[in-house]
This record gives structure tokens, sequence and C-alpha cells, in this order.
């Protein structure tokens, strides 16, 4: 069965990423250390939250020069007294992604760019939706596109990114018409999301595409890419968005 495939172990480390190198180097001590005293200030900090689910983000590179505060995004819902993160990543080298299921210290142990969390509060009512659906491995993996792009335009389905699956899950939770990922993509339109825009010139596109098999642009218009916008999903405008309109708590940030 495809979900019981999709929905695994944290996989060793190196072989998959979202957000992260992919340099087959093992963890230094003081990054394992680092990332377990993050997670433990993170649990803390969701515990008092009072949340039952919440969006969890890591800064796994420095995207500082797009305007840019977080690279991947994971949904957390609370496990007894555990919290747990189903969230998707790449497979190093490849253009194909799977979703998994993780603990915080596996999150966060991941060769950060700076060890520090962010997390959004959905409203009460979406958290009741979203529960029981990432505790269904059929369910979390319902609009799974295994087709991966680090910049997956966001109103297409020919590839999805990791940022993308969590909040096209978010959208498959919230509406019930929502069956599809062209749904979720029509009702994430509706419900005022907007993308973040990328000014990437045509040989930085070439140089990408060329040498990452993660990163592909067409699936986007051409009138957008000839002119150097490239449209895609990342965490900060998932955050914007969810306190636009009001689906999710301000921002808190853990470190």
């Amino acid at each position: 069965m495809k979900a019981a495939l999709i929905i695994s172990l944290a996989l060793a480390a190196g072989a998959a990423q979202a957000g992260r190198s992919c340099e087959p180097k093992p963890p230094e001590a003081i990054n394992v250390q680092r990332a377990m005293t993050l997670a433990q200030h993170t649990a803390a900090a969701l515990d008092a939250s009072g949340a039952q689910v919440v969006l969890l983000a890591r800064a796994g590179q420095d995207l500082s020069k797009y305007g840019l505060a977080w690279s991947h995004l994971g949904i957390a819902y609370r496990e007894g007294t555990r919290w747990r993160v189903v969230h998707k990543l790449n497979a190093c080298g490849t253009a194909r992604a799977e979703v998994y299921r993780q603990g915080l210290g596996e999150f966060f142990l991941d060769d950060l760019h700076e060890y520090k969390a962010g997390f959004v509060v959905p409203e009460p009512g979406l958290q009741a939706k979203l529960l029981p659906l990432l505790r269904d491995n059929a369910q979390a993996t319902r609009l799974h596109s295994s087709a991966y792009s680090m910049v997956a335009y966001p109103w297409a389905q020919r590839y999805q990114q990791s940022n993308q699956w969590a909040i096209e899950t978010l959208a498959l939770a919230s509406a019930p018409q929502v069956s599809s990922r062209e749904r979720a993509q029509a009702w994430l339109k509706f419900s005022g999301y907007e993308p973040t825009v990328l000014h990437l010139g045509p040989l930085t596109r070439l140089g990408a595409r060329a040498t990452a098999a993660n990163i592909a642009f067409d699936d986007h218009p051409n009138e957008k890419r000839f002119s150097d916008r490239i449209e895609t999903v990342t965490v900060d405008s998932v955050f914007a968005w969810l306190n636009r309109s009001g689906l999710g708590a301000p921002l808190q940030t853990v470190r």
C-alpha cells in the first residue's frame, strides 16, 4: 500500500533533505547537542502553547538574500506527552521525495544553518481537523506527489516541494470539497494564500537546473519564468497567510 511505504522511520543521516546540504558527512557532536537542546526548548514551548497541532519550521539554509527566515515546514502534533512531526523530505541527489514521521530531535538533527525554530498555532477548529488526518497514514499522504522540485510552481501539479505538501495538506483538512491537489490549490487561492516571488535571472536558473536534479522550472508559466519571476511556496509566505487570514496565531520563535 502506497501510504504504508511513504510514512516511515527517519532516514539515516544524509539520505534525505529539505533546506540543507546533502554532503555525506557524519554529524558533529556540537551540532547534535544544539539540535537536542533546540528540540527540548521547542517541546517546552509547544506544551506551553496548549496546542494539539502546530505548523513548525526550521532554518536549514541561509535564505536571507531572498528575504526569507525559514527553509522547511512540517506539521507537528501531540501524541500523548510527545510531539511528532510529519513532513516531506527530498532524497539527496534525486528529483523524488517522500513523507516522513519523526520526533522533534530528528526534525532538528539536520546540520541547520541556524539553531532556531518557528511555529504558528492554527485556530482550534483547524487543529481539530488536522489531528486525525496526521495520525492516519493514508490521509496524511493523500495529496502527496513524489515528483519533487525545490521551486515547484504553487498552482501546478507536475512537482511538489516540501512546503507545498504541508499547505496542500492543510487545505485538505480545511475543506470537505478538497479531494485533489488541483482543488487544494484552488481553495488556497480562494483563501488568499500568496506565494513568494523569487527574482532569478536566466543564468541562475540555467545553472541550478544543470547542476541539481531537484530543481526544475518547466512547470512555471513562460510569461513569469522568462521575466525572472519564480513563484514558489515558502515557509515565510505560509506563516504570513495564516496570520493574515485568521487561520493561525502570530509566529513564535524558539532558540
